[in-house]
Formats: C-alpha cells, structure tokens, sequence
C-alpha cells in the first residue's frame, strides 16, 4: 500500500508538472505513464534488495525533493501535515489566542509580544510574561513545541494561561481561541497612549513639520491593501504632506495586493506585466477612481525587499511617481500557483511565470543576469551591523507592552537610519519645492539612471 500510495503522489506531481510543458497527446502520455512505471520499479527494487533497510517517508521525499531539485528554489511540495502553516504563511494568519512565545535560557516560556487587539492582550496577557501553567497543568521543563501545541486548540475553545507578570503578580486569565490576522502595517513608533487592545496603536508621523507620514509594511497578506488604505485616508485628512513607505525587509506575499497599493499612488498606465511560457500575458492597469490625491512619496528598499514589495517599488519608479532609497532588491519576481493534489496528498508549489515591470524589466534574478530587482535612484548602503541594529530597533518597536507598568518609548540605542534620513531628506525637497509629483523629475543631487514609462505591449 505505501508503494502504491508513493506512486500516486509521484504521478500527480509529475502530471501536474507536464501539464504546463507537454501537450496532451496519447504518445505523450504513454511516455509519462511509462516514466511512473519505471520510478515504481525502481522503488520496488530498492524496497526489496537494497543492502540495508530504507526510511520510506525519506525514500519519497528524497524523489519528490530530487525531481523539483531540477527547477527553481520556489518550486516545491508541501506535505498534508505541513498545508496548514503553509496556509497561515500565505495568508498572514494563524489559529490561536495571539502571542508569539519565546524559550529563555533557563527553560522558562516568555511572552515577547502579544499581538495587537487579539484574545491575549485582551485577557491582559503582556509581553515579558512567563507562562507557569496551561489550563491549569504545570508546563515546567516542557519545550516550546509541547506548550504551543497545548496552547493551540479549535476555534471557539477556551484556553485558560497563569502568567507571572514582570511585575511580580501571578494571574491567571482565560480567552477564546480565535482566527489571529498578523499586523502588516506599521508606524514610526509605538503611541504613548497605546493599549495592548487598540486596533492600530502607531504613530505614522516621520515629521510634524511639514507633516509627512511613514508607514511600513511587513508582507503583503490578505488585508494589507484595506489596512494600508485605512491609515493613508486619515493621515491625509489629518494634513499628511508627503509620504514615506518603507518595504525593507518585506519579503512579499500575495501578488493582487501589491497591485492595488501601487493604484493608490498611480492614476494611469501600467502596473505590472505577468507572463509565462504556457500563460497568455496578464496586463493590468492602474484606474483613476482607486488613486489617492498626488503628494511627495520616497520608497525604502534593500536586498532583503523581495517579490510583490519589489513590484510596488519598480512600478512606482517606472511611472516616475516616487522616488527609490536604499539598495537594489532581493530580486524574486516569480509567480508560484498552487495545485492541489488529488487524493488530499498535498500541495504542488508550481512557478508559472515571471513579473515585468512597466520599463520591461524582468524583476527576477536569473543565473549570470545582471539587470534584476530594482535599482534606487538614491543609494545608500548599509553595513551588516547597520542592518542587525536596524532590524533590532524595529523589533522593539513592534513589542506591545502594558503602558501602566511600561511606558511606550522609542529603542533606546543610538542607532541613525541613515535610509529613512536620506528618504526624508527627498520628501522634505521635494514639498518644498512644490512640484507635481505625477511624473516628477529627480532631485539634481540624487540624479541616476531611470528608466522611461512602457506603453502597454
């Protein structure tokens, strides 16, 4: 039965691979069905006489794992057991009461963050918390897989957590478990007055005079465009002057997403081109009703920005709408489809085609090309120690701590974003200027290479 059963998943995965390369002809096909008989035999053979006994769940994924080996490092299968953290990564969304727990190294289990507004901040779960029980059984010495899988449970179920607070009490509280949506969207730095139950507890101001907003986006999930908009629409009836939207360490996510946060900022053209080898081209464009009224906006980038973060940067700079800080992108401009197996065996992770920009530049980086990602018009490089203190500033920032016992304050390091003062610098220019930021010409002092708008092909 397990060959059996190892077959059928080889064959569909391989069927599903050849439905994009091979047509459906008979003489086709007896070649494919004659390809799983000889892998079937193989296995059997293998199986039977190998010198010594084999793993069987490492035999087929080390054939599965060989076969994709052949294409990119995007391809790839996802096991039933691992589909639904595959499903919560894609989506930005998990089953839980929303902390993200940490292992001491004395062994006890700490809150770092509950996430905002979820059932723990509500139930006054806060960060540096230690967990003592779950559901009132002591969780000593267990390691932190045992206590999330205790943590976690179907939707609707009561959990009961005691925790002993930073400040010496033990409480204990219970919550429901809920669907926990991840923040995407984030500020400057957390709002003094900021409660733990607060939908949005960020400032957005990177300046108070002129007032230009900062907003930075984590991934690109399900509600990213909605929450996006949410805060833009009150920053600039707040009097928002320019912009700065930051995408570094943005690894990406869904692509309609990205599409539609670059229509907020261009009115007309081209946003982005997707097309593959058996895919007609996707062509979409920007429509005027979805944009927000024109202001000064700087994009921050580096080479960890990747995938749908880079076509919201490249697609800006080709329609010549906002100016591009940072270093070239990672350089992922790649479209995977998900195919479900038959027989619930699992998912095929599939590339299908590649991102163009409006320009025709292909965003993703193949072997020995020199023309990928996207390229600021402002450089500025950072060292690895700037981008390990970077990175530390802004996980501080996102720990949601109790104002009562711990104020919200800004990380404490000396640390200067030299990135996000060049951007600032830009947007500062360019308000004072007062130019039209539809097709703004670049700053003489930034001057470099741009690349022209494409009329659609």
């Amino acid at each position: 039965m397990k060959s059996e059963k190892f077959a059928w998943i080889l064959s569909v995965a391989l069927v599903a691979l050849l439905a994009f390369q091979i047509p459906g002809s008979l003489a086709h096909r007896d070649d494919d069905y004659s390809f799983v008989r000889t892998l079937i035999d193989i296995h059997r053979q293998i199986s039977s006489n190998y010198v010594e006994a084999v793993d069987e769940q490492k035999l087929q994924q080390g054939a599965i794992d060989g076969m994709l080996g052949q294409l990119d490092p995007f391809t790839a299968y996802v096991p039933p057991a691992n589909q639904e953290q595959f499903d919560n990564m894609l989506e930005g969304s998990f089953k839980g009461v929303g902390i993200q727990l940490n292992q001491t190294d004395k062994g006890d289990i700490e809150v770092v963050t509950p996430i905002d507004n979820s059932p723990a901040a509500k139930a006054g779960v806060q960060a540096g918390d230690i967990i003592l029980k779950v559901n009132g059984e002591d969780i000593k010495n267990l390691k932190l897989p045992e206590v999330m899988k205790k943590v976690k449970g179907p939707l609707g179920t009561a959990v009961t957590l005691t925790v002993h607070h930073e400040d010496g009490e033990i409480q204990t509280v219970s919550m429901k478990r809920e669907d926990i949506v991840l923040p995407t969207i984030k500020g400057v730095h957390r709002r003094p007055d900021a409660k733990p139950t607060d939908d949005d507890g960020w400032d957005y101001w990177a300046s108070n005079d002129p007032k230009i907003g900062y907003v930075r986006l984590t991934q690109f999930t399900g509600d990213t465009f909605v929450s996006l908009k949410k805060v833009l629409d009150r920053l600039l009836a707040s009097g928002m002057q320019g912009l700065i939207l930051d995408l570094r360490f943005d690894p990406g996510g869904r692509l309609d997403q990205a599409k539609e946060v670059v229509n907020l900022f261009v009115r007309d053209g081209v946003i982005v081109e997707v097309k593959g080898r058996n895919r007609p081209k996707e062509t979409t464009r920007a429509t005027p009703e979805k944009t927000l009224r024109d202001f000064p906006l700087a994009v921050l980038v580096n080479e960890h920005s990747a995938s749908a973060s880079e076509i919201v940067a490249g697609s800006l700079k080709d329609n010549h709408r906002a100016l591009i800080v940072g270093t070239r992108t990672y350089g992922k401009g790649s479209v995977q489809e998900v195919i479900p197996l038959e027989g619930d065996n699992g998912l095929l992770k599939l590339t299908v085609a590649y991102y163009y920009l409006p320009s025709g530049r292909l965003v993703h980086r193949k072997k020995d090309s020199t023309d990928w990602g996207v390229d600021p018009q402002i450089v500025v490089p950072m060292d690895p120690d700037e981008e390990k203190r970077l990175v530390l500033d802004q996980s501080a920032l996102d720990v949601m701590r109790n104002a009562s016992t711990h104020p919200a304050t800004n990380p404490t390091s000396q640390f200067v974003d030299k990135q996000l003062d060049a951007a600032l610098q830009a947007v500062l220019e360019d308000i004072k200027s007062g130019k039209n930021l539809v097709a703004p010409p670049i700053p003489a002092a930034f001057a470099g290479p741009t690349t022209k708008p494409a009329v659609e092909r």
